[in-house]
């Protein structure tokens, strides 16, 4: 059954248009593929965009058992199996036992996976500041504190809706 559209507001102000609108500027100029290109060579490390997103969501979180990545990354668990196995080869990540379960593991970055995901974020972040060299420190501390809001603010809707819409999914699929 499928489930129905969120109610939508009739009208969202101004402001919120122009933020989904520079929302989605640069949502497309970061994931170009040139873009990630570039990252890469700059990083000097040969990874894909899904691994690079696998990466930094272990690297941001203590290790993790594969089901949990994909739920954080919104991707099927057979995306991130394939993925780790990928990782796991080239000596990325390596698999440790779930404290909670010994039957179950969890993923974890290898030192290999730890400095390169620091040379992709370093290489990240000097092109950034680049880009934002004529800000002001004070500047750019209110984006970031209002950018993290935002994230935050995201986050907690959309847990929300994931909550809301699970009772009718379950009864629905029942």
């Amino acid at each position: 059954m499928p489930t129905e559209p969120l109610p939508v507001p009739s009208t969202a102000s101004p402001e919120v248009i122009e933020i989904e609108r520079a929302l989605t500027r640069i949502t497309y100029l970061s994931t170009r593929a040139r873009q990630h290109d570039r990252l890469m060579s700059l990083a000097g490390v040969p990874l894909d965009r899904a691994a690079v997103a696998l990466l930094r969501q272990i690297a941001d979180s203590e290790p993790l058992r594969p089901g949990e990545l994909a739920q954080r990354l919104g991707v099927e668990a057979s995306h991130v199996t394939r993925t780790v196995q990928q990782l796991q080869k080239s000596g990325y990540v390596t698999r440790v036992p779930d404290p909670q379960d010994g039957r179950a593991q969890r993923i974890q970055l290898t030192d290999t996976g730890r400095e390169s995901i620091d040379r992709i974020r370093d290489a990240g972040a000097r092109g950034m500041q680049l880009a934002l060299s004529d800000w002001s420190p004070q500047e750019l501390q209110q984006f970031a504190t209002y950018f993290h809001r935002m994230v935050d603010d995201f986050l907690a809707h959309s847990v929300e809706e994931e909550s809301e819409q699970l009772p009718a999914a379950s009864a629905g699929g029942a």
